[in-house]
């Protein structure tokens, strides 16, 4: 059986890219960046969550590991 790689839906690309770029902005903390995850900052703390580097580099892994599901998982 071989995989036949489809290319990802917009939506799942748009979301990876997102957490990505919220990964590295938090994993590697780059201060100024970090004005621009305030909102984010607000929403997740209503839910008990902290943003810090180990989320930073689980949203990281989540963008990748979401990539690969979407080019290997027809539909997503």
């Amino acid at each position: 059986m071989r995989l036949h790689p489809n290319p990802p839906r917009l939506i799942t690309v748009g979301l990876a890219v997102a957490l990505l770029a919220a990964g590295a902005i938090l994993a590697l903390p780059l201060t100024p960046a970090l004005e621009l995850l305030d909102p984010l900052r607000d929403l997740a703390g209503n839910y008990g969550l902290r943003l810090d580097r180990e989320l930073g580099y689980l949203c990281l892994f989540a963008g990748d590991v979401l990539l690969i599901a979407g080019s290997l998982l027809p539909g997503i």
